[in-house]
């Protein structure tokens, strides 16, 4: 049986065909550009080398198949996704998976919130996103080896880009409650997930959730992901847990490596994460694995190469336990 398996998450920074319009602040790809962007991002996802990738920022799905058929390991991986695009037809960004394990089950993306969550009114510019994810999670039953079904969520929560509305002003007030608008996005959207997460946890199955969460691992949006702090029964304190895999990894080494997935305003920050049920935490009795290490790939993010991604990607390694650990 393998032994290990590995989960990464990937964004690929608008990744979409040539030509394609994604806004009005950005110049469509050229055909030359789009090549170098399929070049690049199949050489970082063969350089990755994990079992199942959940990508974030993919405006065209046959653009991602068209990475796949540029790698060495993922041509005939198992591609699960969705295309976007708005009331005028303009593509939006969405999100994947990619996996050389088989898949246990269709994969479902969440475009609506949990009933009983949603934004205040003020919050949103129409009723129809009250309660509804700005990118829809995608949720893929993986199947591993030795068996067990895993539940995987890729996720990408509201950027920290100021939503302002129609006749703001650019004063200091308005950009502050633009910012405002933004974390109760994302604060909305992470109530969401956790609900979402809550309800897979019911099955007893290992879940994994991946993405870009556009926060650190101690805010308090990721927090409410994780359920950090919940009540809970006696005994059932790591059930509806999720963990981050930095935190609870096995071989920890923060000489060798630079940890960060992202660069914004001159600071360092990672906001790609891994979470893990108790499934892979070395301290839970139902652990079928262990997180072993987590390692992240950013060096080009000083190189600011214009076809690679502004994100850095983060592989997370698990060492799956046999039957006489």
């Amino acid at each position: 049986m393998q032994e290990e398996i590995r989960f990464a998450t990937f964004n690929v920074c608008n990744l979409a065909l040539p030509g394609a319009k994604l806004y009005d602040n950005l110049e469509p790809l050229t055909p030359a550009q789009y090549e170098a962007k399929l070049q690049w991002t199949a050489r970082q996802l063969d350089l990755l080398n994990a079992d199942v990738v959940g990508f974030q920022e993919v405006f065209s799905q046959a653009a991602l198949r068209e990475v796949l058929a540029r790698t060495q390991l993922y041509r005939d991986a198992v591609l699960a996704g969705y295309d976007a695009v708005d009331a005028g037809g303009r593509a939006l960004p969405a999100v994947a998976l990619v996996s050389r394990l088989p898949l246990a089950g269709p994969a479902v993306a969440y475009a609506n919130f949990p009933l009983g969550v949603a934004l205040p009114a003020e919050d949103h510019a129409a009723e129809d996103q009250a309660a509804r994810f700005a990118r829809a999670p995608l949720h893929v039953p993986v199947l591993l080896p030795g068996g067990h079904v895993t539940d995987v969520l890729v996720v990408h929560l509201k950027s920290r880009r100021p939503d302002y509305r129609h006749g703001d002003s650019s004063d200091a007030l308005a950009y502050a409650m633009a910012n405002l608008r933004s974390l109760h996005r994302r604060g909305a959207e992470a109530v969401a997930l956790r609900v979402l997460a809550c309800e897979l946890g019911r099955s007893g199955r290992p879940r994994i959730v991946l993405g870009d969460f556009n926060d650190i691992a101690q805010a308090v949006t990721t927090s409410i992901v994780m359920g950090a702090g919940a009540p809970s029964l006696p005994g059932h304190e790591m059930h509806e847990r999720l963990y981050d895999c930095n935190a609870i990894q096995q071989r920890r080494d923060d000489l060798r490596q630079l940890r960060y997935t992202n660069i914004h305003d001159s600071s360092n920050m990672t906001i790609d994460h891994v979470l893990v049920s108790e499934h892979f935490h070395a301290a839970s009795p139902r652990a079928i694995g262990v997180v072993q290490d987590v390692l992240y790939l950013n060096d080009h993010l000083l190189l600011a190469m214009p076809q690679a991604s502004d994100h850095g990607q983060v592989l997370v390694r698990i060492r799956l336990r046999g039957p006489f650990d």
